[in-house]
């Protein structure tokens, strides 16, 4: 089965050429023979006609009692009269068909043939012979005078110029049909080039972004349909790497999340796990001898209570996810300063624990307007963000200053690089930069709850990292710019 439209495209001219020249050629053919068949009848009935003016003059001057007998006196001289006159070679018989006389009988030897048989019958008849480049005519017909048949008239003629004049004409004929025909097979070809060649191209094309490669595009320096064409497929093409762009971002955007989202899980679920564990195994024990020993169960119910408190404020962590906004009419005046301080000198113990200092630096009577605990809240996030991820025995600096209308808070701490890709993704929920150094239990909430405490109170927040220090900057409006936003 031919798949290629090319192949196609020419099997089809071809045999549709191949029929019209052979359909052609048989017309030709047809119509000169009919043609020389028409001219040499007609020149035959001429020739009848003069013969028969001639033999009936003869017979008018010369009447005999028998006609047929003096047809066979004067056969010289008829046969040599329109050998003349005629231009053909004449030849005289009886009536039935006997050979009387002939200028050159030997055009007459031949076996009796149709034309000669039809005239002994009382019919004109002619038969043409074919022979090589020559073309002869043999005419018969009886010869009548008054109402009775006296002998036959045979002719012998060459029509051999004729012949070959209409063979030269059908020959030109069907070169110049050949050629027409070859002139607009090659048109086809080309045209059908024109069109296979291109779509040629499209199909590979296509066939390339089928397996994936969408670099290709189609180039065709043409203003028809099939440059539209391919101007279209370009256009596709590149909707379709734009489209697939797209879904690829998202889906490592949600592949992203999903692994965040697991491994806040896992660590919700240890967390959650390991203090309720413990808080069953004392509470077991302390039901089983905490009476006897008093001492155990005081301590018991002391680990017991701590990790209550651990497990309310991992709850209270996930509960300020969630939450984003505060009324305006539950804030105070505050002086954001003095909570700082106390943070700080409050962390210290936590930095010792990991052998670290943290030093600070406040104006006075840095006042605006926020709800105390939540402002408590960002101060020990923020700190202990910065104590677990600092160098070890480091210093963690924290300065609070009036900077125009607004309160800036700067928090830093030496620490590894960070790269921009991650800084800019710190403030994400369950996100962490250093997830191989993160501190057990840690879920990357911290910097999401700073950032929703910060919204909260339209302040603005920025973490920079650079020689190996990361930054954290939160400004906050001061309370003369609140009380004039507010008037």
């Amino acid at each position: 089965m031919i798949r290629k439209i090319s192949i196609k495209f020419l099997i089809g001219f071809f045999l549709i050429f191949s029929l019209s020249f052979v359909v052609l050629n048989q017309t030709v053919k047809e119509f000169i023979r009919t043609s020389n068949q028409n001219l040499v009848s007609s020149e035959l009935a001429g020739l009848k006609n003069n013969s028969n003016v001639y033999v009936r003059q003869a017979f008018l001057i010369n009447h005999f009692s028998s006609n047929e007998l003096y047809f066979g006196e004067i056969a010289k001289e008829i046969a040599t009269d329109l050998n003349h006159t005629t231009d053909s070679s004449v030849g005289v018989y009886t009536v039935e068909g006997k050979l009387l006389y002939a200028p050159d009988s030997s055009l007459f030897q031949q076996q009796m043939q149709s034309d000669l048989q039809q005239a002994i019958g009382g019919s004109t008849a002619y038969s043409i012979t074919y022979d090589r480049n020559k073309t002869t005519v043999l005419f018969s017909y009886p010869v009548v005078i008054d109402g009775s048949k006296v002998g036959i008239l045979r002719f012998y003629k060459d029509f051999s110029s004729l012949y070959e004049q209409t063979g030269q004409v059908r020959q030109i004929t069907l070169y110049i049909a050949l050629a027409i025909f070859a002139a607009a097979f090659l048109f086809s070809y080309i045209l059908s080039r024109h069109i296979t060649i291109p779509l040629t191209r499209l199909m590979q094309v296509s066939t390339e972004v089928k397996n994936g490669n969408l670099d290709i595009r189609l180039h065709f320096k043409r203003r028809d349909e099939i440059g539209r064409l391919a101007e279209n497929f370009n256009d596709m093409i590149n909707q379709i790497s734009r489209q697939i762009h797209i879904i690829e971002k998202d889906r490592d955007h949600l592949k992203q999340l999903h692994q965040q989202e697991k491994r806040f899980f896992d660590n919700i679920t240890h967390e959650l796990k390991t203090p309720l564990t413990s808080i069953l195994g004392y509470a077991e024990l302390i039901r089983m001898n905490g009476e006897k020993d008093r001492a155990f169960f005081g301590k018991g119910m002391n680990h017991i209570i701590e990790e209550s408190r651990r497990l309310h404020a991992m709850v209270l962590k996930l509960l300020e996810v969630s939450r984003k906004n505060i009324m305006i009419n539950e804030l105070d005046r505050v002086d954001i300063g003095l909570i700082l301080q106390d943070v700080c000198e409050s962390m210290m113990i936590r930095a010792q624990r990991y052998k670290k200092t943290i030093e600070y630096e406040m104006n006075e009577e840095l006042m605006m307007l926020a709800d105390r605990d939540r402002i408590r809240q960002l101060f020990i996030n923020l700190i202990d963000n910065a104590i677990k991820y600092s160098l070890p025995f480091s210093t963690v600096t924290v300065k609070a200053v009036r900077a125009e209308e607004k309160i800036r808070l700067i928090f830093s701490n030496p620490s590894d690089p960070i790269e921009a890709e991650h800084l800019s993704r710190l403030l994400q929920p369950f996100y962490l930069a250093h997830s191989g150094s993160a501190e057990e239990g840690s879920v990357g909430l911290g910097l999401s709850i700073v950032k929703s405490i910060v919204e909260e109170f339209a302040g603005s927040i920025l973490i920079t990292n650079e020689h190996n220090e990361t930054i954290v900057t939160v400004e906050f409006k001061a309370l003369e710019t609140w009380g004039m936003e507010n008037e």
